[in-house]
């Protein structure tokens, strides 16, 4: 269990039941096969043949070893606390749950939801969309350490395989994720650390402060790099400890900004970013825009 998770997933627009059901942007009605992979590697993405946007960033530093153990507590109305040297820049290194990419190529596949992997997610039979409906979708993505890695999504099945084509032009682009894997249950209901750091997709749950489904819940969104991309709302930010990303004028490693190759991949595939709402949610993207 990632710590801090519960922080991670806790941001998002929300949808009614209707939003998993109808058409949406950014979405394709192809990825009905049993197990679709594509394989892209070529000399432009092999460890120094990429062509990218991202600049070389400080060099990766050891995860503390409070991470994840230190419970957030916080008065409402106060201002969120400092954010812990240690993560400031934060450039840690990613934690393997899947084998790395062959060849250090961008890999991607797209498959229904295995029984091991819905077991470990967040679904169950009160969300608002099936498990006929979802597909599980592995890509490859580029850590802080400057290495390969795969990461793991459970999306809307006809979100699949243009997700996995805007995790291509960010594994081209050489833009930094820490940890992108499936949220479980467990980590939803963690408790509050404030240090979370995990890139996600479907997330059984309402929207933050309201009663409707997230688009989290359809499979409909992700977030990428949450404490560097952090969410604002009612003087508060999401994940707790990410205060000092909040000034976005300091450009640091995995941080999205407007007209970046972030911002770029998704809007290609027709999803919007929820950087640019009233109270900016810096990590979102979905394919209504909610």
């Amino acid at each position: 269990m990632l710590a801090g998770a519960a922080l991670v997933v806790a941001c998002g627009g929300g949808g009614g039941a209707s939003s998993g059901g109808g058409e949406v942007a950014g979405t394709t009605n192809s990825a009905e096969a049993t197990t679709t992979t594509r394989d892209d590697a070529s000399d432009d993405h092999q460890t120094g043949g990429s062509t990218t946007s991202e600049p070389a960033g400080p060099p990766v530093r050891e995860r503390p070893d409070w991470l994840g153990t230190r419970v957030l507590t916080t008065v409402p109305g106060d201002p969120p606390p400092a954010t812990p040297t240690e993560l400031d820049p934060r450039v840690l290194a990613t934690v393997d749950v899947l084998p790395p990419p062959a060849g250090g190529g961008f890999h991607s596949t797209v498959q229904p939801v295995p029984a091991d992997v819905a077991a470990r997610s967040t679904w169950h039979e009160r969300c608002p969309v099936g498990l006929d409906d979802l597909r599980y979708v592995t890509v490859s993505f580029w850590g802080f350490d400057e290495r390969a890695h795969t990461g793991e999504l459970i999306v809307h099945r006809r979100a699949a395989e243009p997700i996995a084509r805007a995790f291509a032009d960010l594994f081209e682009h050489r833009f930094p994720i820490e940890d992108l894997h499936v949220t479980s249950a467990a980590e939803l209901d963690a408790p509050d650390t404030g240090d979370g750091n995990a890139s996600a997709a479907f997330v059984c749950r309402a929207t933050r402060g309201a009663s409707s489904w997230s688009q989290h819940a359809y499979g409909l969104a992700v977030d990428i790099n949450p404490f560097q991309n952090p969410y604002t709302r009612d003087g508060g930010v999401i994940p707790g400890l990410a205060s000092s990303y909040l000034d976005r004028t300091t450009v640091r490693p995995g941080m999205v900004r407007p007209g970046d190759a972030v911002t770029g991949a998704f809007a290609a595939i027709g999803w919007r970013w929820g950087g640019s709402w009233s109270a900016p949610d810096l990590m979102h993207f979905s394919a209504n825009g909610r």
